[in-house]
């Protein structure tokens, strides 16, 4: 598939560890309802932005579909507001470590994420804009993940070609835009119950010599469940066409994107 041209971050749980600061909001919005926020909603929001998300919510709430609006403008605002706290917005261990490996072997990286460019300058002002090359926040495009237009989005700005990319997901949402836009996807799942197995997992394999045993092969990801049992009505299916699996992005190097591309199939 030829050289690495381009590595795109997801942003929320996978970046940086914002995902408690979201579940704060949540919660508020779903007191606001007369409901409670449950982990079965987190589980079933993870990944989705604004639009798809708190349809799902307020769904699971009992609500109608009228208090969609409403509950959107408080997300929106109270999460504005607590991304704006001081010392809220915390790197995912191995984040800042690989933007500057990546930087001193002159890779683009892109920060591309469903959530508001609100949300995303607080995020841009801790880890540090010169880091990316490009960003795309979820109200800059038409359609926000599993859409895959936000990532093509920024394969467009930075002029190459999405299939010589790489994106690193935290979700089976987001990860599904990445694979539809062409990009080897790497999943770093946030939640240790957020994948539901799609089939009775065989014996794990014996990864290769120069592989790092926390580096699951998509082909060995599909067929085994995670780790953590999760419920069938809200735990996602692994996504077809994952590049791999991988615990934390202290496994993300430069050799694996390189290997991960060098494997897949030539485009006819």
């Amino acid at each position: 598939m030829g050289s690495l041209a381009a590595v795109f971050f997801d942003m929320d749980g996978l970046l940086v560890d914002t995902e408690p600061i979201w579940t704060v909001a949540e919660h508020e919005a779903a007191a606001r309802l007369g409901g409670e926020f449950t982990p079965a909603m987190k589980r079933a929001m993870i990944g989705h932005g604004i639009d798809t998300a708190v349809p799902i919510m307020v769904s699971m709430l009992g609500r109608p579909p009228a208090d969609v609006p409403a509950t959107e403008r408080f997300l929106l605002r109270r999460s504005a507001e607590l991304f704006r706290e001081p010392g809220v917005i915390v790197p995912q261990p191995g984040a800042v470590e690989l933007l500057a490996t990546l930087r001193e072997r002159a890779v683009p990286a892109a920060l591309v994420s469903s959530s508001f460019r609100d949300l995303m300058d607080p995020v841009l002002g801790v880890i540090g804009r010169d880091l990316f090359a490009t960003t795309v926040a979820g109200d800059e495009v038409s359609r926000r993940k599993p859409d895959p237009e936000p990532y093509l989005t920024a394969a467009r700005l930075l002029g190459v070609d999405p299939r010589r990319c790489v994106v690193l997901e935290d979700s089976p949402s987001g990860a599904r835009a990445g694979v539809a836009a062409g990009c080897a996807t790497v999943l770093v799942p946030s939640m240790p119950d957020l994948l539901a197995p799609t089939a009775p997992a065989p014996p794990a394999p014996a990864p290769p010599a120069d592989v790092a045993p926390s580096v699951i092969p998509a082909g060995a990801a599909t067929g085994s469940g995670p780790s953590h049992p999760a419920g069938p009505d809200t735990a996602e299916p692994v996504p077809a066409g994952l590049a791999a699996i991988v615990a934390s992005l202290h496994d993300v190097t430069l050799d694996l994107l390189d290997e991960l591309l060098s494997a897949r199939p030539v485009a006819s």
